[in-house]
Formats: C-alpha cells, sequence, structure tokens
C-alpha cells in the first residue's frame, strides 16, 4: 500500500488529539511563503499556528506515527474526497549561487551537462515530490541517464537548495519559491524549467479527522484561498486558484 493511499486511510481515523491553536504540518517549499501568511493570520485572528516543515513523505509518516497535527499542506495530490482544497501549484527552478560561472539564465537545462558541474543537488524523489518532480524533468529533456551519478539528494527541496549555498553542489533543482525569498535576494541566479515537463506540483491541503481544532482549521484554510495569501504566494512564484473575496 502506498503512502498516499495510506494518508487517506489515517485521515478518516477518529484519534482524539489535543489542540493548542492550530497545528500545521507543511511540505518544504511552503517554509517563506506559509511563514509569512501565518504571521499575517495569527495578527488579525490572534490565532496560533504552529508550522512543522519537512518533505511531504516524512511529514507522511509522522502522521502514520500519530503525531498530532490538525492541518496538513502537502505537495501532491492526495484523493479528493479528503482535500479541503489545492490552493496553490509549486514550480521548479534551476538554481546557482550569484557567484557561480554557469551561465543558468541562457543555457537552461544544458547547464547540467558543463564539466564544471560536479554535483547537481535535488530533493530526494522518494518521498519528495519536488525531488519527482526534478527526476522527471531530468528525463523529460533526456539527461537524467547522463547526470545520475552527480545527484544528491536532500532529504527535502529547502535541503537540497542548501546544499547549493553551501557549495556542496554547483547547482539544484529546487523550488522557485526558494529563489524568489526575500533572504535569497542578491544571493543567487536561476531558470524557471518549463511546467509542461514535470508533473503539477498541487498543493493540497488536509484537515485530519483526529483534529480538535477543526472549526479553527476550517477557517485557517478559508483564509488560505483569501486575496492577502494568495498574495503572497504569487509573490513567491506560486500559481493559484481563483481567490474568493
Amino acid at each position: 500500500m502506498g503512502w498516499v493511499t495510506k494518508i487517506a486511510l489515517i485521515a478518516l481515523l477518529s484519534i482524539p488529539g489535543w489542540s493548542q491553536g492550530i497545528t500545521v504540518a507543511a511540505a518544504a517549499d511552503l517554509n517563506a511563503p506559509l511563514s509569512e501568511i501565518a504571521a499575517n493570520y495569527q495578527k488579525q485572528t490572534g490565532m496560533i499556528l504552529k508550522l512543522s516543515f519537512g518533505s511531504s513523505g516524512n511529514l507522511f509518516n509522522q502522521i502514520q506515527n500519530g503525531a498530532p497535527y490538525d492541518v496538513f499542506l502537502s505537495a501532491f495530490n492526495p484523493p479528493a474526497r479528503l482535500v479541503a482544497g489545492v490552493y496553490a501549484i509549486g514550480r521548479l527552478v534551476l538554481w546557482t549561487p550569484e557567484s557561480s560561472l554557469l551561465d543558468v539564465e541562457h543555457r537552461g537545462m544544458d547547464t547540467l551537462l558543463d564539466p564544471a558541474v560536479k554535483k547537481i543537488a535535488i530533493a530526494n524523489p522518494q518521498h519528495a515530490p519536488y525531488g519527482g518532480a526534478a527526476v522527471a524533468a531530468l528525463r523529460h529533456y533526456g539527461i537524467y541517464e547522463k547526470v545520475a551519478d552527480r545527484l544528491v539528494l536532500g532529504e527535502n527541496v529547502s535541503q537540497a537548495a542548501q546544499f547549493v549555498e553551501s557549495g556542496n553542489a554547483q547547482v539544484g533543482v529546487v523550488a522557485l519559491a526558494h529563489a524568489l525569498a526575500p533572504t535569497m535576494q542578491g544571493k543567487g541566479r536561476y531558470w524557471e524549467i518549463p511546467a509542461d515537463s514535470y508533473p503539477t506540483l498541487h498543493q493540497a491541503a488536509i484537515i485530519l479527522s483526529r483534529s480538535s481544532a477543526r472549526k479553527e482549521a476550517v477557517e485557517f484554510l478559508n483564509y488560505l484561498k483569501t486575496s492577502p495569501a494568495t498574495d503572497v504566494f504569487r509573490r513567491y512564484g506560486f500559481s493559484v486558484p481563483k481567490e474568493t473575496p
């Protein structure tokens, strides 16, 4: 049984939890935008939001083992009956440090074939949807077999980006949200990978039935679809469904 199927079963369980505000498990690509959105929401409502970031697969394993999250914001497309809504769609980029001599902005995927590229950082495709999307893009361009022995795997897409920032990889296939984060301005250059070269990176929301803060969780997910939140998502390079008034 795959982990996406398992989460469908787990989300239907009714196991008592605890609630001190809302506890949110979120895919690593959401770190910067969701932190900003959560701060705005807390200021507006007074509701405490506890955020935990990681790969969607690892967060699922935590949920499977009883972690008391109220909301799961995942970078995959779970069973429709469990989804409170798809609130954003992520994008992939090739990213290099500003100091790099690689001309990623003009060479695109050919950058990865440059002899100067010894290591390419991606998220682990076994449990990170951005890693799976990265592999799909490499296969789409017919270069996966040429670069497979140079791939270094991050636990999640944020760690893959950290490998490039630290110099442990010359280029990374990471989230556009990382490249656009305020903390990264002036630190790197990127080329956006065409969206038709990898599976759509849906950002889907699930409220776990064992949550003791379901009303508050629903209110927060409704907020994610309003203009104050979707404006933040757009700033970080996500495309979003039509927002509510």
